[in-house]
């Protein structure tokens, strides 16, 4: 199993630490290689992907990635920043599909900004489409026009490319609950009543679930108000960016959600929802947890161990019930722990 690992920048090697360590204790045969991407990358090369790191992620079966970014790097030139490595890789790997699960662990209930009652039992699988919509879509620029700026952006799908995203979200609720929710803006934006008529087409090829449709707005207040309604939610490249990061602090903190970025043979890169938090780099005390369980889907998606990856997130849970906190989730009557004092915890129930 080769595996390209990138720690990325502010807290990145700190959490990625602690996962390798994790996939070190399992009885399983890795080949761990490290490279640099993001501000990391452009500190050593001026590349936010450079071409060592391209060559090893595409020769890797999986990418475990830590995070990028940070204020450091926000006044180069937009090609150099760090988030652009992300882009860029995303793109050289065809990893179109992005699946971030919201999971409310029991013991977090109260660490919610919602009400226990609201959120208790969560569990929704927000299903992105990666590579396409306004993200990537051309023309874009900046320009003068008539002696004043115009931004401008091109919002665009193909058929073909939301046709796979939708059969990546029917064949992930297959195998959940059988609902899925598909989320766009038809009521104002064409690309997207394109998308409403695409999955509509798809869904009698997948009679056992059960299809609906949400406008975005809707859907982004409907997480805050009632989120147990949504079983796998799909959607597009820059709805589903707003509203995975929404349904993460439902969970009470974005520091334990994981994900899962997949090409259509399920090569994947896998990260922690989580920025490189800057302001906590190098203080150990960043949540580790969300890098651990993105380790574990790494091993369900890509290798086919779901026994493994059992194995990770049974670990996790019960280091959460002994009452294991970092800072980001710390209640009174739990333990404060750092970066690797977690770490430690998840290898001993490990």
């Amino acid at each position: 199993m080769k595996i390209c690992v990138l720690p990325g920048d502010g807290i990145g090697p700190e959490i990625m630490a602690e996962a390798v360590r994790v996939l070190q204790a399992l009885d399983l045969k890795f080949e761990l290689e490290e490279a640099l991407l993001g501000g990391a990358a452009v500190d050593a090369s001026g590349d936010p992907y450079p071409e060592a790191t391209r060559k090893l992620a595409r020769a890797a079966d999986a990418v475990l990635l830590g995070a990028v970014g940070g204020p450091k790097w926000d006044s180069l030139p937009r090609e150099q920043r760090p988030e652009r490595g992300l882009l860029g890789i995303r793109k050289d790997l065809g990893l179109f599909a992005n699946l971030r699960p919201a999971i409310l662990y029991p013991e977090l209930a109260n660490a919610s900004t919602l009400k226990p009652e609201i959120v208790a039992g969560l569990d929704i699988l927000i299903v992105r489409e990666l590579t396409g919509d306004i993200y990537f879509g051309q023309p874009r620029g900046i320009e003068n026009r008539n002696g004043e700026r115009y931004g401008f952006n091109t919002m665009h799908y193909t058929e073909s490319e939301i046709r796979r995203i939708g059969r990546v979200a029917f064949e992930a609720a297959r195998k959940r609950n059988k609902r899925l929710c598909s989320v766009d803006k038809m009521n104002v934006l064409e690309t997207t009543q394109l998308w409403r008529d695409v999955m509509t087409e798809l869904a009698p090829e997948y009679p056992d679930v059960e299809l609906s449709h949400m406008l975005v707005d809707n859907a982004a207040m409907q997480l805050v108000r009632a989120p147990k309604q949504f079983d796998v939610m799909v959607t597009g490249n820059m709805f589903g960016d707003i509203l995975s990061d929404e349904a993460s602090m439902l969970t009470g903190s974005i520091g334990m959600l994981p994900s899962a970025s997949l090409d259509a043979n399920n090569k994947g890169l896998y990260e922690p929802s989580h920025g490189s938090a800057p302001d906590i780099a190098g203080k150990g005390v960043a949540n580790p947890l969300a890098t651990i369980l993105s380790a574990a889907m790494m091993l369900r998606y890509t290798f086919n161990r779901e026994d493994a990856a059992s194995r990770i997130e049974d670990a996790v849970k019960k280091v959460l019930a002994q009452g294991y906190r970092t800072g980001d989730i710390f209640e009174p009557g739990a333990t404060k722990v750092g970066t690797k004092q977690m770490g430690d915890a998840v290898l001993a129930a490990l």
